[in-house]
């Protein structure tokens, strides 16, 4: 029997936390066919705040130092205001949506990143997503909205890179379902050259993938990205696709094969 297709969006920070775009984003979201999840981040929102209540955010190569102040307000900032703020948008919409962190139902446990050169803090490496729960509430028809947060199974909640949630989920999922997993950013997807927006690289395999970063030309916070890209590939989800935010659906972007 063909699988059910599941569409999983990540979708950065900046388009969930300004009006506009995150007003376009959830039109586009809840026009996508079959069965969906989109997992969100939000760290402008967590900074400003942050700023607010005197709390300095402190940042080492882009990744968050996560102490215990910290830690609370990425938890009232991600799994309440952005969460919060999307699961509404989406219900007017008629999307059946759920905001979930993965101390709910338990459906994404990690280990605290143990202390190398760096101490990230409470910052969490995702250890087990349950796909099965996730499952039961896709059946429903219900949409989980997840919250860049995990947490430890002692009671800790853990700051936790949204890319990777996202890479995790869909290979839980692709035992259950046709997995798409769509990373969604300020570009039109992978560029040949950063400063030309139209140099899009349609499709990327692992062999090129390794050809242009030595080159120079694949370089920064693009690598994560794909690295996790890659890993979701050999782990079973059917395709990933990195493309600009308003192009979700469009069969635009870079398609990792």
């Amino acid at each position: 029997m063909p699988l059910n297709k599941l569409t999983i969006i990540k979708v950065g920070g900046k388009i969930v936390e300004e009006e506009d775009s995150l007003k376009q984003l959830l039109h586009d979201f809840s026009k996508i066919d079959g069965f969906k999840i989109l997992v969100h981040g939000g760290g402008r929102s967590a900074t400003k705040i942050a700023e607010r209540l005197g709390i300095e955010s402190k940042m080492v190569d882009g990744r968050r130092i996560t102490d215990s102040e910290t830690l609370q307000v990425v938890t009232m900032v991600y799994g309440g205001l952005v969460n919060k703020n999307i699961v509404a948008g989406l219900q007017s919409l008629g999307v059946n949506a759920l905001g979930l962190t993965g101390a709910d139902m338990d459906i994404i446990r990690s280990d605290k990143r143990p202390v190398k050169d760096i101490d990230y803090g409470f910052v969490g490496d995702v250890k087990k997503v349950k796909g099965d729960v996730l499952k039961l509430l896709i059946d429903q028809n219900i949409v989980p909205i997840i919250a860049p947060l995990s947490h430890d199974g002692q009671g800790n909640m853990l700051n936790t890179n949204a890319d990777t949630m996202a890479a995790e989920t869909a290979q839980a999922m692709s035992q259950y379902y046709d997995v798409s997993l769509v990373y969604c950013f300020e570009k039109k997807g992978v560029l040949m050259n950063e400063h030309d927006d139209d140099s899009v690289i349609p499709q990327l395999d692992k062999a090129s993938y390794q050809k242009y970063v030595q080159e120079g030309i694949i370089q920064g916070g693009m690598l994560p990205k794909l690295e996790n890209a890659f890993k979701s590939i050999e782990k079973g989800v059917s395709e990933v696709v990195i493309t600009k935010a308003s192009e979700i659906g469009k069969g635009k972007g870079t398609v990792i094969i």
